[in-house]
């Protein structure tokens, strides 16, 4: 529950500080003087967008603080699955500068507005006259009525499996989207395929057929040259074979006269028998060069196609082919497999829609169930707030799965005898919305650990009898919940346990607001104010002290 606020520097509001109590607690002051203000520091706190325009001195930042005990609501996974520190008592702190930038601390952790939203979530509820607006709203109906049923599990599993679904069907929808391109490209990749793999390349191919090439285009000088060598070698009168074959032979004379000539005329016979081999390699090679026109174009037509295919692709060598031969090899085989993934797809499609279907069909009898109940407890309520004739149902048809189920729910509301029970924007007006929506407030109150309910002129539309009725209620409400209720109505602010006054106050140059808890004495006074007006009479005190002394 909410043990001090401080407020500083915001809209027409310089410094101002509370204790509420952790029972009821009424708020009143004229119209205009800050009771919405106050509010609207509060929905900061709660996560709201913040606006520099509501800097009360522009040239200064803006500082809502409030003190939350949260010894008693068990909110410390709630803390742990954010990764903040969980203490008993929690600060959260909400900063708006000049500049504009705004920021966010809970026990003076930095936290994202949408952290400071779930947190602020659990911890209190505003209700204002336009919130009755959002009874209209389907996804708010049925908020109610899991809140009334204690849905929160059977809701939480169908939340899981509607976005596993989803994701499933997301999944399924792009893969359609993919194979339709892929096959639009299909028929082309597999031209380009068949026609690198039918060239049937290797790795070395264009080194080879380039240097083959050279040679069949030079074979004539190769093959004259060749000659030439085989002459001096071995053919001539005056050959080096011949020549080496004396030095051999005037060698091994010397070396019979002395040892001192062997090692050279050894020496001597192995170039002998390297030149010989020499010789027979070149002769060979010889006879294997033959100019050959048809060999050399056939090399030549197999070389230009393989560098048009290296133009085609943009690649310089033969391996780069080979790659993109291979990449288009897996391309088709996803191709050829693209139909399996789908079908797999669709399966696991099929498969999560089912398993979320079950868990609408789950959460749906979960919320029919109920429904009478809730009507009756709700009728029950409005007769208390002087609504006896008030027919109220549960207008129910399925729907397409959404985030909040396949349950399309909308409340019937008559408020008059005679009249069949129709749209609330139909036929209900504002005093009536209110008691209804009171009602409904009262009703979840029961259902949920909400720490603190805060209530901005329900009662508008309502006086008397009904009034008291009203507060009765919010008793009743306040022995689990701090409850605060701004309110213009005498005998709601005398039942309060702590009463707060919102004035305005002057100095030369500005109007601020300011809130202090009111005393017996001030308590009498400002009551027999709100009764009889600014100066109120001794009848408005007495109607004051006996609406105060009914507490």
């Amino acid at each position: 529950m909410l043990k001090n606020l401080q407020i500083r520097n915001y809209a027409l509001i310089q410094h101002l500080e509370m204790q509420p109590s952790a029972t009821l607690n009424t708020v009143t002051g004229e119209t205009g003087a800050g009771k919405s203000i106050m509010l609207g520091a509060i929905g900061l706190l709660l996560g709201n967008r913040s606006d520099t325009k509501t800097l009360f001195d522009p040239q200064r930042k803006c500082i809502i603080e409030g003190l939350f005990d949260l010894s008693k609501y068990k909110l410390e996974s709630l803390f742990a699955q954010e990764e903040l520190d969980f203490d008993n008592h929690c600060i959260i702190r909400r900063e708006i500068s000049p500049s504009g930038k705004s920021r966010a601390f809970i026990n003076d952790t930095p936290v994202k507005l949408d952290v400071l939203k779930k947190v602020g979530s659990y911890l209190m509820d505003i209700h204002s006259q336009h919130d009755t607006l959002l009874l209209e709203s389907n996804s708010y109906q049925l908020g109610i009525i899991d809140s009334f049923a204690g849905n929160k599990n059977l809701r939480d599993k169908f939340h899981r499996a509607y976005k596993t679904y989803q994701k499933a069907s997301k999944a399924y929808d792009q893969l359609l989207v993919e194979a339709k391109e892929v096959k639009k490209e299909a028929d082309y990749k597999h031209f380009l395929f068949e026609e690198l793999n039918q060239i049937q390349l290797t790795g070395s191919e264009q080194e080879e057929l380039e240097k083959e090439i050279e040679i069949l285009e030079n074979a004539e000088e190769i093959k004259t040259r060749l000659n030439f060598s085989l002459d001096f070698l071995n053919r001539s009168e005056q050959s080096v074979e011949k020549s080496l074959e004396e030095v051999k032979y005037n060698l091994s004379q010397l070396a019979e006269i002395s040892s001192n000539y062997e090692d050279l005329s050894r020496r001597i016979e192995s170039c002998l028998i390297e030149l010989k081999d020499i010789g027979l390699e070149i002769e060979n090679q010889q006879e294997d060069i033959i100019h050959d026109p048809q060999r050399i174009s056939q090399l030549n037509e197999r070389l230009q196609e393989i560098y048009r295919l290296q133009k085609k692709h943009g690649v310089n060598t033969i391996n780069e082919l080979l790659d993109i031969q291979e990449q288009l090899s897996n391309e088709m085989d996803q191709v050829m497999n693209l139909d399996d993934t789908i079908e797999k797809a669709l399966i696991l499609k099929e498969e999560t829609e089912k398993d979320m279907l079950d868990k609408a069909k789950a959460l749906s009898a979960s919320r029919q169930k109920i429904f009478k109940a809730m009507e009756k407890e709700i009728l029950f309520l409005l007769k208390e707030v002087g609504m006896p004739d008030a027919n109220l149902k549960f207008a129910y048809f399925e729907k397409e799965p959404s985030h909040s189920g396949v349950d399309q729910v909308n409340i019937l509301f008559s408020a008059n005898k005679g009249i069949d029970p129709q749209a609330l924007k139909n036929v209900a007006s504002g005093g009536e919305f209110s008691r209804l929506m009171f009602c409904i407030k009262y009703i979840l109150a029961g259902k949920t650990a909400l720490p603190t309910i805060i209530f901005d002129e329900i009662d508008t539309g309502i006086s008397g009898e009904i009034a008291i009725r009203m507060v009765k209620m919010m008793k009743t409400m306040a022995q689990n919940h701090q409850v605060m209720v701004i309110t213009h109505l005498p005998q709601v602010a005398a039942r309060g346990d702590a009463h707060y006054f919102v004035y305005k106050e002057s100095s030369d140059s500005k109007t601020f607001s300011n809130i202090r808890k009111l005393q017996k004495e001030e308590r009498l006074t400002e009551i027999a104010k709100m009764i009889g007006g600014g100066s109120p009479s001794e009848i408005a005190i007495e109607n004051a002290r006996e609406l105060l002394d009914r507490v």
